[in-house]
C-alpha cells in the first residue's frame, strides 16, 4: 500500500510550531549575547600573565570541547539536583547552551586576538593608552571584524544544536514536532515541515547578523 501525504493538519498546527520556533529563538538570543561575551573574557584571561587562570580556561576549553553536549545537558538538568541545585528546564538549557558556547567562542575570539598585529598594541601603549583601553578601543574590534564569519557560523551550530533540550522538556521547535508526530501519527510530513522551518530560521539569523555585523563592527565586509 502507498503511503498518502496529508498536510491537512499543518494549519491547526501552525501555533505550536510557531511557539517552539519563537523558543528556538530565544534560547539562541540570550546564548549567543552570554556566550559571546564571556568568551571574550575567556580569551583575554587565557591570554593573561598568570598562569593558573590561563591554565583554567585552558582546561574548561577541553573539557568542554572533547565531550558531547547532551552529556552536558544532562549533568546540569539530572546531575546537579543530586548535589541540590535544580534548575527549570529552560535555565538548564540556556546554562548548557551558553557553557558550550563559551568554550568554542572562546577559542575563536582567541585567534581573532592572535591575528591583530603586535604593533598595533605597541602604538597604541605608546601613546599612553592604558591597557584596557588598548584591548577595548584598539584590539577587540579589529579581532571582531576578523572573526565575525566565523562567530557566525558558531551560532547558527548552536541554534541547530538547541534541539537537543527538547529531551529535558523544554517546548522548543523539535519538541513541538515530536508531540505533533505523536498526535497526528504523520511523521514524514512532520519533520519535512520542522526541516524547513529549521532551514528558514538557518538562512534568516545566518542574513540578520552579516546585516548587523557590516553596520556594527564588519565595516565594508562582504
Amino acid at each position: 500500500m502507498g503511503y498518502a501525504l496529508d498536510f491537512g493538519w499543518l494549519y491547526g498546527a501552525i501555533g505550536m510550531i510557531a511557539s517552539g520556533a519563537a523558543m528556538t529563538l530565544f534560547l539562541i538570543v540570550v546564548t549567543s549575547v552570554a556566550g559571546v561575551t564571556l568568551s571574550i573574557f575567556g580569551a583575554a584571561a587565557k591570554r593573561s600573565r598568570h598562569a593558573i587562570l590561563r591554565k583554567a580556561i585552558a582546561a574548561y576549553v577541553e573539557i568542554v570541547r572533547n565531550t558531547p553536549f547532551l552529556v552536558q545537558l544532562f549533568f546540569i538538568f539530572f546531575g546537579l539536583p543530586r548535589l541540590g541545585i535544580r534548575l527549570d528546564p529552560v535555565v538548564s538549557a540556556m546554562l548548557a547552551m551558553t557553557l558550550n558556547m563559551t568554550a568554542y567562542t572562546t577559542e575563536i575570539v582567541g585567534a581573532g586576538l592572535d591575528a591583530v598585529p603586535k604593533g598595533q598594541r605597541e602604538a597604541a601603549a605608546a601613546l599612553g593608552l592604558q591597557p584596557w583601553l588598548v584591548f577595548v578601543k584598539i584590539v577587540l574590534p579589529q579581532a571582531l571584524k576578523v572573526i565575525f564569519p566565523a562567530l557566525t557560523s558558531q551560532i547558527i551550530i548552536m541554534m541547530l544544536e538547541s534541539a537537543v533540550v527538547s529531551q529535558i522538556a523544554v517546548r522548543e521547535l523539535t519538541y513541538e514536532a515530536d508531540m505533533l508526530q505523536a498526535r497526528t501519527f504523520r511523521a514524514f510530513e512532520t519533520y519535512f515541515v520542522v526541516t524547513l522551518v529549521y532551514l528558514a530560521m538557518s538562512i534568516g539569523l545566518r542574513r540578520l547578523l552579516f546585516a548587523a555585523g557590516r553596520r556594527a563592527i564588519a565595516g565594508g565586509m562582504a
